[in-house]
Formats: structure tokens, C-alpha cells, sequence
């Protein structure tokens, strides 16, 4: 059963295929992909590591089974004006070899038991109003539609 867990160079070659797939699917450059796969081990403690994206610290989490990586989690341990408009606390995505077999319902749940024992108490999650499979997920781990503005579905997880 996958899990959480913090960037690993274990799963260099899963995640390198994952996410091209991914960027081609989504129509989305993978040139970022080639710093990484150059020097995997640095891009994965340089994911590990304290930062700041967004403008807040983030932590960032990846989804794996053994060498097989599934998906990407970001928390964002605060907000700012256009984070409250668009991205929220929690951002994840699934690979598309590993999609819509409940991964991203369970990323987001283990994502909030992180954030529950991080003291953080209400998550607002965003996604595209058309985004029927983001809505099911957040809707899965309790999440409650608060607004709808430009698109962009504004939800309430209260941990």
C-alpha cells in the first residue's frame, strides 16, 4: 500500500516516467525534468528539504510503494492572498498510470492527518469548477464547498 513520504532517490526511475507521462498528457514542457534526472539524488533532498513556494513554507510528500511513485503532495503551511484564491493548503496530483483508483483520496487523507497533527485546523482546498474528479476527492475527506469565484471551487476541510 503506498504512503507518504518525504522525496526518496529510491524511486528515480518511476518518478522520472510519471511525470513526463504526466507533463504530456497535461500538455506541460518537461524540460523541468532534466535537471532532475541529471542529479536525482540532489533534486530529491532539495524537495526534502525546508523551503518556501508560494511565498509560505511548504512541505512537500510523495506518494510511493517500494520504487514505484504514484503522485506528489504539497502542503502549504499558510496562506497568502492568491493562495486563498487559488491553490489553498494542500495541492496533489496522481500520475496518469496510477489514476482514478482512489491514490489522490487517499494522498489528501494522509495529507490532513499530517496537517492534524501539525496543529492546523481548517484546510481550504482549491480546484477548477469543472474538475469532477478533484471535487469527489476533496469531498471524500470531508471537505465542504464554501464559494465558487471565477471557476475556482473554494472547500473547507475542518480536521
Amino acid at each position: 500500500m503506498p504512503v507518504l513520504v518525504p522525496p526518496t532517490p529510491a524511486v528515480r526511475d518511476s518518478f522520472l516516467a510519471g511525470e513526463r507521462a504526466g507533463c504530456a498528457e497535461d500538455g506541460i514542457s518537461p524540460s523541468w525534468l532534466e535537471d532532475a534526472e541529471a542529479a536525482f539524488e540532489s533534486f530529491a533532498a532539495e524537495r526534502r528539504a525546508a523551503r518556501e513556494r508560494w511565498g509560505v513554507p511548504v512541505t512537500e510528500l510523495w506518494y510511493v510503494s517500494g520504487h514505484v511513485y504514484y503522485g506528489t503532495t504539497i502542503i502549504r503551511h499558510q496562506l497568502t492572498a492568491e493562495l486563498r484564491r487559488d491553490g489553498g493548503h494542500i495541492g496533489y496530483h496522481v500520475v496518469p498510470a496510477h489514476r482514478r483508483r482512489g491514490h489522490a483520496t487517499a494522498m489528501l487523507a494522509a495529507a490532513c492527518a499530517l496537517c492534524r497533527r501539525w496543529d492546523m485546523r481548517e484546510l481550504l482546498l482549491t480546484c477548477r469548477e469543472g474538475n469532477q474528479g478533484s471535487r469527489r476527492v476533496i469531498e471524500a475527506n470531508g471537505g465542504t464547498l464554501h464559494d465558487v469565484t471565477d471557476g475556482i471551487c473554494h472547500y473547507w476541510i475542518r480536521l
